[in-house]
């Protein structure tokens, strides 16, 4: 289940969501733009609001399911990545009302991608298949997310 939501909502959601607006409501703007709105509301706004929810509410999944931790000592923790997940999935889901703030809403969720990516494969062989998981598609969304940053600010 965790591996089709990663799908879901870093390509299949972004991806309908520009091919509909583009053809449904045609209105001259770019594919571009329509990218970078699209992939910022649904991966740095929706993914992230999701997982901070789960994290806050049930932090279990995340210890152990991610990171192969039994301990309900680590849950505190977990609820406080939850609480950062959800302040960026907050930012990012408003920029459908505000699109001045798809860039800066990218660069945050770009920066918290490309982190979290490279603090799974620092893990190494520790790493499980759901972190594998998180690993690839942190890397994935970082990559989409610095072309956005980068397009956006021409």
């Amino acid at each position: 289940m965790y591996f089709v939501s990663v799908v879901l909502l870093l390509v299949v959601l972004p991806a309908v969501s520009v091919i509909l607006e583009a053809v449904v409501a045609p209105h001259g703007l770019g594919v571009m733009r329509l990218v970078r709105e699209w992939y910022v509301f649904w991966a740095c706004g929706i993914r992230l609001l999701l997982a901070g929810i789960r994290q806050v509410l049930q932090p279990r999944f995340t210890a152990t399911e991610i990171f192969d931790l039994d301990s309900v000592k680590a849950f505190p923790m977990v609820r406080e990545i939850g609480f950062g997940n959800l302040a960026m999935g907050t930012l990012a889901v408003w920029t459908m009302f505000r699109h001045d703030w798809v860039v800066p809403a990218a660069i945050v969720g770009g920066l918290y991608y490309g982190l979290a990516g490279l603090g799974h494969v620092f893990r190494g062989e520790q790493r499980n298949v759901n972190e594998t998981v998180a690993m690839v598609s942190d890397g994935f969304a970082f990559l989409v997310l610095l072309v956005v940053v980068v397009n956006g600010w021409r």
